[in-house]
């Protein structure tokens, strides 16, 4: 009998949270990024919960059936791990294994950080640890940007992003899904270009036909759900890095010390951003037990390559001392 994903509600940190959930046994909280759902660890939640794990996939803060606050201050990774430390209460549980995707995996990662009685063990997609650096993140992004376009950048001012990204939610999910994979040829996608063009005009639109890794009938779930409640939640997430470094100075040099697994393709475009931070990430988590690089794989970690990623999960689920 296959295993069934269960939606319900709770109430954490403030908001009322959907979730997905699926299996019993230890739990194992799994957050998604920009501009995903629950629904980007449908593959895994049931291959999880079949393993003998208690599955848990909210829609994060902003997201989804989740609340959105109005309050663009409401969403710093203090009030994103709250979330999830909620969550856990909510659940009647002491434990859980976080794992992180994009967005997700700075919550993640700032989970195991700062809750480490919470968070016994952590696995990150795509985005690796990164300690908190000297200056301002967005004064370094225009330095580092300087003339051209940087998309974190352009995501700041509230309702520039929104326009342009829900003038057409579909061509939108499917330029950024198709442009950040695997399938995009090298090259062709975000590309340098002058700061005063959009966010779209640094994608490439691959036509109705893409099919590969997100099938129509995937896409069309998140074409619902962004064309139901726009974009502006999880740009706010963008819009609070600033804020968070702030908030975040008493962690200032903090390594993370929990077991931790991380996961990304060899096409991801933040990786090839910052390779050094893959490189030197056992120094900032020294009990980082393996990192797995994915040859062909884009952004979309665990949607580009679901079996590759559940094995590597459970791989590591299986040595957690819980």
């Amino acid at each position: 009998m296959a295993i069934e994903i269960k939606h319900r509600f709770v109430e954490t940190n403030g908001i009322r949270m959907h979730i997905a959930e699926a299996g019993e046994g230890p739990l194992v909280v799994l957050c998604h990024g920009f501009p995903e759902s629950w629904y980007s660890w449908r593959h895994q939640i049931t291959a999880l919960a079949e393993a003998g794990y208690h599955v848990v996939a909210p829609d994060q803060r902003g997201y989804g059936q989740t609340d959105a606050p109005e309050d663009i201050g409401a969403y710093t990774q203090l009030h994103l791990v709250g979330d999830i430390v909620g969550l856990l209460d909510a659940l009647g549980e002491e434990r859980a294994v976080i794992a992180g995707h994009d967005w997700g995996a700075p919550v993640a990662w700032n989970a195991a950080l700062m809750r480490p009685d919470r968070f016994p063990a952590v696995i990150a997609l795509s985005v690796p640890y990164t300690p908190r650096g000297p200056i301002r993140p967005t004064d370094g992004m225009k330095a580092a940007a300087g003339e051209n376009f940087f998309y974190i950048l352009y995501f700041q001012e509230p309702g520039k992003a929104e326009a342009e990204l829900e003038a057409d939610v579909r061509r939108t999910l499917r330029m950024f899904n198709y442009s950040a994979s695997g399938d995009a040829p090298r090259g062709s996608v975000f590309r340098p270009m002058p700061k005063d063009r959009k966010f779209l005009d640094w994608c490439v639109d691959p036509g109705e036909d893409w099919n590969t890794w997100l099938k129509p009938e995937e896409l069309d779930f998140y074409v619902s759900e962004f064309e139901r409640t726009g974009f502006r939640g999880g740009l706010n997430w963008y819009r609070n890095v600033d804020r968070t470094w702030e908030l975040m100075a008493p962690f200032h040099g903090a390594k993370i010390q929990v077991p931790a697994l991380f996961i990304a393709g060899d096409r991801d475009g933040v990786v090839a951003a910052n390779p050094a931070a893959v490189q030197n990430l056992k120094t900032h988590v020294p009990n980082l037990r393996e990192t797995v690089m994915l040859p062909g794989c884009g952004h979309w970690t665990q949607q580009e390559r679901p079996a590759e990623v559940t094995e590597a999960m459970l791989r590591f689920l299986r040595e957690v001392e819980w």
